[in-house]
């Protein structure tokens, strides 16, 4: 990582890029599949991790990119780029990063190998396995495939976005001279798996798979008789994906979403990908459809390596190449409770994920959905999972008479499909459904409960920094706090009723809210360190979060910084201040920690001289957090769990294992030092109670 400042010029201004930022971070996902003291399938699936980051990263962010270049926007950026400048640069460090993750998945399949898992090509299959393959390619592959011809009077089909195509050139057998050759499609049909097992001796341990695309281009003479296929070689392509909605405009948000989801496999290609070899024709036939010279990937290897996280999981019998597998534990403070509403009558209670489970959160609404006491449940939806027992607890309590308003994020970006289908069976079982305010997210976490005790209403609420999703909360480092402090109950309150009716602006006894008080909130709280360190007291910031990339808040660190303020960042993903720059940032250390779980958690620490203030936030330091959405941020009152919370914060900064510090060029380094080598993930194992955490050093 360290050779390429010496490869690439990197623009002379005291801000990183955001998007060059995220491709250095995607470079910490890929050092997971080649570092070798990570499990092998796990390695696999890192390397799946990548794929699907850049996917994103290129139908959204490079999409926008070149959104700015065919509208004429060449202004320069804060970090001092303009759209082609910095077009340019993501093609070429994309590139390269797409090179070494083919490299390192060469090793990782001579590794499974050496575990008796193969990946084989056609050819070397026998003549008795070579039949199998033709009939389950007759039986199963052949039904479900469509050749789509291209020639004057066919034009060419609709490729949808991040689909595995082959690209075909063929000639009539009848045809004696070199004419033209023929061209024609066929999509790899993504409803199959795209890796097949081939059947082995009954004793035999090996495990074979073929790819999928393998077998049809074997077969694909089948589909174009009296034709001969000349060159049979895969692509795929990239197309935007980001959502352009009208909310002014639509009167029922709803169905304008519907309906951009259904217009975004037309969005515009943005990049190409193809197998290495593909005949010059195919190449600039598909070039020249999808108007495509300047971001065309040659491929060694199979393309979208997305497919091996399924792969990996589809190896049941090769535990030993994963991590162990531990349940997370029931938090200590609810594990005896038949009430967890008298629990929280008493104290506060933090659960850290997935070292802790999300059961208690889950526990805690079905206990409100069915408690006869309860007379309103209010939460807010971003991404919630496939199966999800908050929604049918959401809507048994609608059933039962009691209030429940669900706010549901529509334009939770690539769930927008799933959320639409969770919004209409709760309005169905009787639930409000607000879908919030028109030109603004509602990325807040939280669920408030209203509760009727002794001839007056209790409110109990949980705010979390991560989604209400039991499947990511097995994989995020998330945080969550239940209370009932009076303060912060009114606040939950009056945020519903600013998102779902009109309010005017509240006068906020906890929380800080954005877009309104957010931002100036967390400017008051730096400034006053800054404050404190000019009069010599002490001055101290630690702030965890996803991502930076603010200009304003980059500036306000540097202030305070230049001020004396020691300030620890850790941020898992695109940081957009330059730490260590002499006389700006001296006082600034950045580090990102990838490791087994994705680090999610935002927590803000200010030293307040020596009274110090922590607080829990669903919002990153970002202009889309600030100032587009609606987020959340919420103070830990309880002392006990505040000295938890700066516990988690300095065992996060203690890690040299698995942690990357952020130099001045934009690049992170290895943490080194000379103490012993500590974990922070593992530690957090070990707190929870998780048995033979240890043993993953």
């Amino acid at each position: 990582m360290e050779k390429q400042a010496s490869r690439h010029h990197v623009p002379k201004s005291i801000y990183i890029n955001r998007d060059l930022s995220w491709i250095e971070f995607n470079y910490r996902v890929m050092e997971e599949a080649r570092d070798l003291k990570t499990p092998l399938l796990e390695r696999v699936k890192f390397l799946s991790i990548v794929s699907s980051n850049l996917d994103e990263f290129m139908s959204v962010r490079v999409a926008g990119v070149k959104d700015q270049i065919k509208a004429g926007f060449n202004k320069v950026d804060f970090s001092g780029y303009t759209p082609e400048k910095l077009f340019s640069r993501i093609v070429k460090k994309t590139k390269h990063m797409v090179a070494k993750q083919y490299a390192i998945h060469k090793e990782v399949i001579r590794e499974l190998a050496r575990e008796g898992i193969h990946f084989v090509d056609y050819d070397e299959l026998n003549s008795t396995q070579q039949r199998q393959m033709e009939n389950y390619y007759n039986e199963i592959i052949f039904p479900v495939l469509t050749p789509m011809a291209v020639d004057q009077s066919r034009p060419f089909p609709l490729v949808h976005t991040l689909g595995v195509y082959l690209a075909i050139l063929l000639k009539k057998d009848a045809d004696r001279k070199e004419d033209e050759p023929y061209f024609a499609i066929v999509q790899v049909p993504s409803i199959l798996p795209r890796f097949v097992q081939i059947p082995t001796r009954s004793n035999s341990k090996k495990k074979e798979f073929l790819l999928l695309e393998q077998i049809i281009e074997r077969q694909i003479g089948s589909l174009f008789s009296g034709y001969t296929p000349t060159a049979v070689h895969a692509f795929r392509l990239t197309r935007n994906a980001d959502l352009t909605l009208n909310e002014e405009g639509a009167e029922d948000l709803l169905e304008e979403i519907e309906k951009e989801l259904r217009n975004r496999k037309w969005g515009m290609p943005v990049r190409l990908e193809v197998e290495k070899g593909i005949h010059p024709y195919s190449l600039e036939l598909l070039k020249e459809e999808f108007e495509i010279t300047d971001n065309v990937v040659e491929i060694s290897g199979p393309l979208d390596l997305s497919f091996l996280m399924k792969f990996s999981a589809a190896l049941p019998d090769f535990d030993a190449l994963r991590y162990p597998k531990h349940l997370p534990v029931y938090p200590r403070e609810f594990d005896d409770a038949d009430d967890l509403f008298e629990v929280l009558r008493q104290r506060d209670v933090l659960v850290h994920h997935p070292y802790e489970s999300f059961e208690a959160v889950t526990d805690f609404l079905e206990q409100a959905a069915h408690d006869p006491d309860v007379m309103a449940i209010k939460m807010t939806l971003y991404r919630v999972s496939g199966n999800s027992r908050l929604i049918q607890s959401l809507a048994e309590a609608a059933e039962e008479g009691k209030q429940v308003t669900v706010v549901v994020e529509l334009k939770a970006r690539f769930d927008e499909e799933r959320n639409i289908a969770w919004a209409k069976k709760l309005e169905k079982a009787g639930c409000h459904v607000v879908y919030g305010l028109v030109g603004l997210k509602t990325h807040a976490k939280i669920m408030l409960v209203v509760r009727q005790e002794n001839n007056s209403l209790r409110r109990y609420v949980h705010v979390g920094t991560g989604n209400y999703n039991d499947n990511t909360a097995k994989l995020y480092t998330d945080l969550g706090l239940f209370t009932s402090n009076p303060d912060i109950g009114e606040d939950a309150s009056a945020l519903f009723n600013e998102i779902t009716g009109y309010s005017s602006p509240y006068d906020w006894k906890a929380f800080a809210v954005a877009p309104l008080s957010l931002k100036d909130r967390l400017f008051e709280r730096i400034r006053r360190e800054k404050s404190a360190a000019a009069e010599g007291k002490p001055a101290r910031i630690i702030a965890k979060m996803n991502s930076l990339s603010n200009q304003w808040m980059v500036d306000e660190l540097y202030a305070a910084s230049q001020a004396g303020v020691k300030i620890d960042l850790i941020i898992r993903g695109v940081c957009c201040l330059k730490p260590g720059v002499p006389g700006l940032s001296d006082n600034i250390r950045v580090i990102s920690i990838v490791d087994r779980f994705l680090e999610h958690s935002r927590i803000f620490y200010f030293e307040n001289e020596g009274k110090p203030e922590v607080w829990l936030s669903s919002a990153d330091w970002m202009t889309r957090n600030l100032t587009r959405r609606i987020e959340l941020m919420c103070p830990v009152y309880d002392p006990r769990l505040r000295g938890m919370l700066i516990n988690i914060l300095q065992i996060s900064l203690q890690d040299n294992v698995k942690a990357r510090q952020l130099q001045s060029s934009g690049l992170y380094s290895s943490v080194k030092n000379d103490l012993p080598e500590y974990r922070s993930q593992f530690k957090f194992m070990e707190i929870a109670g998780w048995k033979k955490a240890p043993e993953f050093f």
